[in-house]
């Protein structure tokens, strides 16, 4: 089994268990406008997007419709619509997940986390702060990078 549906798997059988330690706010927003309450994400997010944006969770693999998208375009966070990522660098990483090779400039702030114990990159939308995924080094050229993004935080814009 390759690592990464090894390292999916593993997260989805230890959310049960971490879900209380996953259960962290998401990063403070760098603009002011988008310093919300709890209340007012609630109300601007689906149940789905609030879980991942603002409490970091994770969306089962396999489940985003966005996995499939092909078309030229641009992903953005979903609670902000901050372009993130360029349909160009869209890849299939047989994760689950949308997975890019390059965030777009100024898009994403990062952070280490230690929720599945083992350190990890998580990376959050610059503007709003949203929790978006973790980024790791085995994506293909020219990067070598993997941004492994929940489809609910995100949402397309075709060209």
């Amino acid at each position: 089994m390759p690592r990464r549906q090894l390292l999916a798997g593993l997260s989805l059988l230890l959310s049960p268990v971490l879900g209380a330690r996953r259960a962290g706010a998401a990063s403070t927003s760098t603009d002011p406008a988008w310093q919300l309450s709890e209340a007012e994400w609630r109300r601007r997010l689906s149940p789905a997007a609030f879980q991942v944006l603002r409490r970091e969770g994770t969306e089962r693999p396999f489940s985003s419709p966005l996995n499939n998208e092909k078309r030229p375009g641009t992903f953005v966070c979903a609670g902000c619509q901050l372009p993130l990522f360029s349909s160009k660098a869209k890849f299939d990483s047989g994760t689950g997940w949308p997975s890019f090779f390059q965030a777009l400039p100024n898009a994403i702030t990062t952070r280490i986390d230690f929720k599945l114990i083992i350190p990890r990159t998580e990376y959050h939308c610059r503007r709003c702060g949203g929790h978006q995924g973790h980024v790791f080094n085995d994506g293909p050229r020219p990067t070598g990078k993997r941004y492994c993004n929940n489809g609910v935080a995100l949402a397309f814009e075709p060209n």
